[in-house]
């Protein structure tokens, strides 16, 4: 009787000491043009490595699925954005927009296609944040207020989190030092500028992250 009860005692012992698997790092499915892409730089520059590297030293878990692609518009976004590209994404971030201003793209058409972008993207609760930027300032006036107004109105419209312009980093500094920040094409940021703009991005990711429920 006595070996009975040692044997299921040490079974019982065993089932507990069994480690339970490790939980799957989510998935962020990053939906951008060239700037997410990362044109012009060498690859441990680009803003995905760079930002899964800021991730790391934070201890925050993700799979990032780079979606993105240069010269892509908001209509091509919506193209693209596919239920097969989805069906992994346990969180978007949408990036998009910055090539329909340079091809003076209607500001009301780039908001219906992102609202459907972002309709779709954040379908079944998935949480999604929406990335801007905000129009030239050598554009007309009225073009910008356009381009700035259409961010919030979005992210509030899809209760997204909201970073309203990628390049708010870079504005903020002295002229001096504007010239190192952004390539000779004089649209995409360089590997400084970068590090500066995760270091802003960062932690919207990490809250956008922290939204999800499984």
């Amino acid at each position: 009787m006595i070996g009975r009860r040692l044997f299921l005692t040490l079974a019982a012992l065993s089932v507990l000491a069994v480690p339970a698997p490790a939980q799957e790092a989510p998935r962020l499915l990053i939906l951008g043009d060239s700037l997410a892409a990362g044109d012009g730089l060498a690859p441990d520059d680009q803003l995905v490595p760079v930002l899964s590297r800021w991730l790391d030293r934070h201890g925050i878990q993700a799979r990032i699925d780079n979606a993105s692609l240069p010269g892509d518009t908001t209509a091509g976004g919506l193209a693209r954005l596919t239920p097969e590209l989805l069906d992994q994404a346990d969180a978007v971030m949408v990036e998009l927009g910055g090539n329909d201003i340079l091809l003076e793209i209607q500001p009301e058409t780039a908001e219906s296609n992102l609202d459907a972008i972002l309709t779709r993207a954040g379908a079944d609760g998935r949480p999604v944040l929406l990335v801007g930027i905000m129009a030239r300032p050598t554009d007309p006036p009225a073009k910008q207020r356009a381009w700035a107004q259409l961010w919030p109105r979005l992210a509030e419209r899809h209760d997204a989190l909201l970073l309203e312009n990628l390049y708010a980093p870079l504005i903020v500094l002295p002229l001096e030092r504007q010239p190192e920040m952004i390539q000779s094409d004089g649209i995409h940021p360089t590997a400084k500028a970068v590090d500066l703009i995760v270091e802003d991005l960062g932690p919207k990711v990490a809250q956008l992250l922290s939204r999800i429920t499984r």
